[in-house]
């Protein structure tokens, strides 16, 4: 009879009865009592008062009841500590048992029990276990110290089991290698910090000689610690590889992944000439293609570590694109994987076979996996010129269709090939216009206003169809709103004379009816660009437009390279780091591959490079303003950002509208004659070289006269990247300016027990375009407890976007051992710059022309200084007194400052003699930096 019985007993007084049959002198009755005290307790009855009674039972010969026993102590032990540790006496003797199986089973149960109060008797036994004879024991004793770390980490430390554990990678038994690095590996990523798997190339040889040998799960612990090795030279990188390359043939996938993990890893270091590089290429095709053939979920995380692949080595399945091809019972989440991929193989060879296969998909029933081929053939158009004009008809047969969701997709990826290639497919412009009425969701609406916006020139109704859409302005999102608007003042610049209407309603609409800040601002910026200077309007509405690339959706090359270490994880499927998904960040460790060889540089084969473009160059991605890792770092440094500044095409939009004032004088303008008297009449400063209210110009004068040699307030340094946050390196610094210059003031200390060298900086984007103007030079190794100081020289002609706050910097250091992020916030007053004194008529009209909105209030407390030592504090540091008077007891200075990307900050400082307090009113183009400017005068007074 099966032991089903145990579970379909329903009877009272049962635990009574139990009692009485577990102290029965019966073996088997004993036995039989314990099972249906396991099958009570897996139904989730309460059990825990036979708790001695169980305990009993363990000193017994019989592996299946002692099993049982261990069952019920693991369950029950949190609940009764003090009960659990009658059972101590018994494990330390089973411990010493001569039969091995039981030897591991006390010492895997010992583990499982969670119980403090139990983990110090434990010690003892397990140092025995962990040096048995019998390899079963040992391989579970390994994993038992990983777990009683997990409770009590220090009592681990102090017996030295770590160092125990360490031996563990010398034994001979495979299996017991497996486990120890398995145990080493999990304490390792809950400390970071601490060095424990310290790998070298005796131990390396070890691990590969135990991979040959032990089961599957041993093999990928041994990979995936491969994998954070790193290899002294090329050379150890391809023994390790040729080692490792049988793994591919695993029928196991997770083992297939963690060994293509190492290989993709250690190919970094390998030069791209040599014959083993190539062959090796070739070995890693194969299993990636069998992968597919697995059932749908396992193909689904093999396409999305493939993604990342593909993205890293396309040339590695460049010949492989049928296995990519949909099958009509894929599910659709592998549908819309293989697509992807397809998109990322398709090449000039390849192009005519991958078309045929799209335009097959366009006609399935699935309608997301149909829009997404529809995408998919404009991509490739995109990707592969000689493919496009193909890709084009192909769209125009589909647009023929009629088929209502085709037809949009198809509108809006022809508007990208428009932009890829201008002048050359407009002949389809008319087909297009014929489908306008149909057109409902945003997206294709939007493509299908700029397409008549662009190319008005050709369209002779063009003024009919966009006033068309202008009928239900209100009603229309916002993507389209904005469209229309800049379409229409396209439309009114190529033909003035018969769209004035329009453009009149559509910017009256956009400004005095809309509740939406971006409509209104972009509304106002036309009136006032059209109102006062059509010849400046043309050339910023109708400028030649960058042509944009073909793979907008690549992942961030720092972001690629993080995760190409994780293939075979989680983060690989999700495409994001461990840190972004996993909560606490406890155990997450930034990796990064190893630096490139420097024949290795390129990651693109010739073949696969898009048209136009040099063989090897990775397309440009934008990443996200927040992603820190975005792209502070490719961190191997070339020289430094110097010379003249951006040219505006290149800076993105966010950095114009980031602090360039101007927009507060057009509020409230609503005709469409001359500008207010104020803003035309406001006289430019002659440094200046443009009106202050020309917020744009200003913002890319981002060079600074220099002036005299002026003291300006240094903070002291403050530590910026505590060493344990940099494995040992420890950053202090601050920021300081002198004769003209700014200048990071570094200090390096050495707080770990290796020396460190290769130092690099690297800053993110920000506010004010901070960039370091030279290298940073640590001329000699930083040894141990060793500790330097550098002064960095920055400039601000570095990649501009508005940070939150204004004046934060996100800051990369590289050095050997690895590569470490911080921010830190920068003190404004270092970017007040020497020719920041406004004459008096400018400082009055600028003083009257700006909005008074923009005028903001602080109180400066407990300043002691009278007015002479607070006007010369403040010019020390570039905050110049424009004039003085005294009102009614009351000093009143009169002060100006620049910034060094032209903006200008005007101030009143009142000072009543005797009072500690002065009362400081800013006003600014740009308000967002009020606060920090007021934070600057607090901080040079006090200090």
């Amino acid at each position: 009879m099966t032991d089903s019985k145990y579970f379909t007993t329903t009877k009272k007084g049962e635990i009574f009865e139990l009692k009485a049959e577990l102290n029965s002198d019966k073996k088997e009755k004993k036995k039989e009592a314990v099972k249906k005290v396991i099958a009570s307790m897996t139904v989730g009855k309460d059990v825990s008062a036979l708790f001695p009674d169980v305990v009993n039972c363990m000193q017994t010969d019989n592996l299946e009841l002692k099993k049982l026993v261990y069952l019920y102590l693991m369950n029950y032990a949190k609940s009764q500590p003090d009960m659990a540790i009658m059972a101590v006496n018994t494990f330390v003797k089973d411990c010493e048992d001569p039969n091995p199986l039981i030897r591991a089973l006390a010492v895997r149960t010992m583990g499982c029990i969670r119980v403090d109060k139990i983990t110090e008797y434990l010690c003892e036994p397990l140092r025995k276990c962990l040096k048995d004879e019998d390899p079963y024991v040992r391989k579970t004793a390994a994993v038992c110290v990983a777990k009683l770390h997990d409770i009590n980490a220090q009592l681990v430390e102090d017996q030295g089991f770590l160092d125990t554990l360490k031996d563990l990678i010398s034994d001979s038994n495979p299996m017991v290698v497996a486990n120890a690095v398995a145990a080493l590996s999990e304490i390792a990523e809950s400390h970071p910090s601490s060095n424990l798997l310290d790998l070298n190339p005796q131990s390396i040889n070890k691990l590969l000689t135990a991979l040959n040998e032990c089961t599957e799960w041993g093999q990928i612990f041994i990979l995936d610690c491969l994998a954070n090795y790193m290899p002294k030279d090329d050379r150890e990188a391809q023994s390790i590889c040729e080692r490792v390359t049988p793994r591919l043939s695993h029928a196991n996938s997770a083992v297939v992944l963690s060994a293509v993990k190492v290989l993709m890893k250690f190919m970094e270091m390998l030069s791209k000439d040599l014959d083993y590089y190539a062959t090796l290429l070739k070995k890693l095709a194969p299993p990636l293609v069998t992968l597919l053939s697995a059932e749908p979920e396992l193909q689904y995380v093999a396409l999305r570590n493939i993604n990342l692949i593909v993205q890293k080595r396309p040339e590695i399945l460049k010949h492989e694109m049928k296995v990519f091809f949909v099958k009509y019972n894929d599910p659709i989440y592998v549908k819309l994987e293989k697509l992807d991929i397809m998109i990322r193989l398709a090449s000039q060879a390849n192009i005519a076979q991958v078309l045929a296969e799209l335009k097959e998909y366009a006609t399935e029933v699935d309608v997301d996996f149909v829009r997404k081929a529809v995408r998919a053939i404009g991509r490739c158009a995109i990707k592969v010129e000689q493919s496009a004009e193909r890709c084009v008809s192909t769209l125009l047969d589909l647009i023929q269709t009629k088929v209502n969701y085709v037809v949009q997709e198809a509108i809006v990826v022809i508007k990208d090939i428009f932009r890829k290639y201008p002048n050359k497919y407009e002949s389809v412009i008319a087909t297009l216009c014929e489908n306008l009425d149909s057109l409902d969701e945003p997206e294709a609406r939007a493509a299908m206003i700029w397409i008549v916006g662009e190319y008005a020139e050709r369209i002779d109704n063009a003024d009919e169809l966009l006033e068309s859409f202008l009928e239900g302005f209100h009603d229309e999102s916002t993507q389209v709103q904005l469209q229309l608007l800049t379409a229409i003042v396209k439309l009114f610049l190529k033909k003035p004379t018969e769209t004035q209407e329009l453009v009149q309603q559509v910017l009256s609409l956009a400004t005095q009816d809309s509740d939406n800040p971006d409509l209104r601002d972009r509304g106002y910026i036309y009136w006032r660009l059209l109102s006062t200077d059509p010849v400046a309007a043309k050339e910023v509405v109708l400028a030649e437009k960058p042509l944009i690339s073909e793979e907008t959706d690549l992942i961030e090359p720092t972001l690629l390279d993080e995760l190409i270490c994780y293939i075979g994880t989680l983060a690989s499927v999700y495409h994001k780091p461990p840190n972004a998904f996993v909560e606490g960040g406890r155990g997450v460790v930034h990796k990064s591959l190893p630096p490139r060889t420097a024949s290795s540089e390129s990651t693109e084969s010739p073949e696969t490079a898009p048209a136009g473009a040099p063989a090897g160059d990775q397309p440009d991605v934008i990443p996200a303003q927040g992603d820190l890792l975005g792209d502070l770092l490719n961190l191997d440094l070339g020289p430094p950002v110097s010379g003249p500044p951006l040219a505006a095409s290149s800076v993105q939009m966010g950095a114009v509208d980031l602090l360039g004032g101007g927009l507060d004088s057009l509020i409230g303008d609503s005709n469409f004659g001359a500008p207010s008297a104020s803003v035309a009449a406001a006289p430019a400063p002659a440094r200046l070289g443009a009106p202050i209210s020309s917020g744009l110009s200003d913002l890319f004068d981002l060079t600074s006269g220099v002036g005299t040699l002026s003291g300006s307030y240094v903070a002291p340094k403050a530590v910026w990247l505590p060493a344990m946050k940099a494995k040992g390196l420890e950053i202090s610094g601050t920021f300081t300016r002198q004769a003209g210059s700014i200048s990071m003031d570094l200090q390096l200390t050495n707080k770990a027990l290796q020396v460190m060298t290769d130092f690099a900086i690297q800053f993110n984007r920000n506010s004010f375009g901070l960039a370091p103007a030279a290298p940073l030079q640590v001329h000699v190794p930083l040894s141990p407890n060793q500790t330097v100081e550098i002064s960095l020289p920055l400039n601000t002609v570095g990649s501009v976007l508005k940070m939150e706050p204004l004046n934060n910097l996100q800051v990369a250091v590289k050095n050997n051992i690895d590569v470490f992020y911080f921010s830190t916030l920068y003190p404004l007053h270092v970017l007040f710059v020497e020719d920041g004194k406004m004459d008096r008529q400018m400082f009055l009209a600028t003083w009257k022309d700006i909005a008074n909105e923009n005028e903001a209030q602080f109180q400066i407390r407990d300043c002691p200084l009278n007015t002479e030592a607070a006007s010369n504090k403040l010019q020390s540091s570039n905050i110049f007194t424009v004039a003085k008077r005294n009102v009614e007891g009351q000093d009143m200075l009169y002060q100006s400052l620049k910034l060094t990307n032209g903006i200008w900050v005007l101030a009143e400082l009142r000072i009543q003699p005797g009072n500690p307090s002065f009362t400081l009113s800013l006003k600014c183009r740009a308000p967002e930096v009020s606060q920090h400017v007021y934070q600057a005068y607090e901080t040079i007074l006090k200090n």
